[in-house]
């Protein structure tokens, strides 16, 4: 007993002396991931993990969704995919959205990593590779629709259908697009790209489809297919633009301030002097920066918040640090040592994002790893 007091003793004392909290709800993970599977039931959801399950480590948000049921994990390099193999069960599938640069082949088949096929030359390849071991390979064939970003063109479909019969030992799990703009139900892309997808269907029918990003699944049924590979989605960022967004949030993030002043009517405040005061204030300087993936093009525009009131930043965000005006605050309210929420229930991913100009998904991915983790 005395052992499990001081270990929590010893965690209480590492998070009260810590510059910035990223607190991980995985309890709020599972709740996303359950709700995307009922919108697509009777198709399944994947989950995308790539760059590091969207920076919240694929270590631990990937065994937790096999868990609850997730058998399809997509990463984005193959790096990432052997790094991740390990830590699922072998009836788990590991796919490589990017496919396989040359040389990776026969690490691929010895890990029993799929690789998501874009070109004619990667199936050729594959190809090889299984014919040279005697046995049958696993792969996806992934179709540009309209994205001109990875992808087999419409005019390589001809010869698929050739190398596709030349028993060359591939097995097709899924044939597969992206779609561009699913976050924005308006878009007539959106419809452009199913037609297409509809075509490759009728080109490929012995073959499933996958084809709804986080964005797709809103769109309804018909851009389901049979499995989807949710990501923002997962990770409580909005797949929609412009509409309520439907998913938990399960990120939260506290920085900790490092200084406190008073200054004068006329104080330069950061960088270049963007800011100059017109009246005394107070001002706090925290603990993290663009170096921790707090865009430099939050100056002047963005806040963090406390006690549920808006505090905002002045100046120029630094590389480790950002000054903040906490005058609307009780004086004493903040010191040395005091957190602030730069997400959490005041702030969200998309509003960070939006005063940033950018979207959640760099905010999310840009968080790094000085902040400590805690996983709930």
């Amino acid at each position: 007993m005395d052992g499990v007091l001081k270990k929590t003793i010893s965690e209480l004392a590492d998070a009260q002396g810590v510059s910035g909290i990223l607190s991980i709800d995985l309890a709020a993970l599972v709740r996303n991931y359950e709700r995307l599977s009922a919108d697509l039931a009777p198709s399944k959801a994947a989950a995308v993990v790539k760059a590091d399950a969207y920076g919240l480590g694929a270590d631990r948000v990937a065994p937790r969704l096999y868990a609850h049921g997730c058998r399809h994990f997509f990463v984005a390099q193959f790096t990432e995919a052997l790094a991740l193999r390990p830590r699922l069960p072998a009836d788990a599938a590991v796919f490589v959205l990017n496919g396989l640069q040359p040389g990776n082949e026969q690490a691929c088949a010895r890990d029993g990593i799929i690789p998501v096929i874009n070109s004619l030359e990667q199936l050729r390849c594959w190809s090889a590779l299984a014919t040279a071991l005697g046995r049958r390979l696993p792969a996806v064939l992934q179709f540009d629709t309209g994205m001109s970003r990875l992808g087999l063109a419409p005019q390589d479909r001809k010869a698929l259908v050739g190398l596709l019969k030349t028993g060359n030992y591939i097995d097709v799990l899924f044939v597969m697009s992206h779609l561009a703009s699913a976050d924005d139900p308006d878009s007539a892309q959106n419809g452009d790209q199913r037609e297409e997808m509809e075509l490759v269907a009728a080109e490929f029918p012995q073959f499933p489809i996958c084809f709804a990003n986080s964005g797709g699944i809103f769109l309804g049924k018909t851009f389901h297919g049979m499995l989807a590979r949710p990501g923002i989605a997962l990770y409580g960022g909005a797949p929609m633009s412009g509409a309520q967004n439907p998913m938990e949030p399960v990120v939260r993030l506290d920085i900790a301030v490092v200084q406190v002043r008073t200054v004068p009517s006329g104080a330069r405040v950061g960088y270049s002097a963007t800011h100059i005061t017109t009246n005394e204030t107070r001002l706090a300087t925290i603990a993290a920066g663009y170096a921790d993936g707090l865009p430099r093009s939050l100056s002047g525009r963005g806040a963090v918040y406390c006690d549920g009131i808006r505090l905002p930043i002045v100046g120029r965000v630094s590389m480790d640090s950002i000054t903040i005006d906490i005058s609307a605050l009780p004086e004493g309210r903040l010191t040395h040592g005091s957190r602030v929420e730069v997400l959490g229930p005041n702030q969200t991913l998309e509003d960070l994002a939006r005063d940033a100009g950018t979207i959640s998904y760099e905010i999310l991915t840009g968080l790094r790893h000085r902040y400590q983790r805690q996983y709930r």
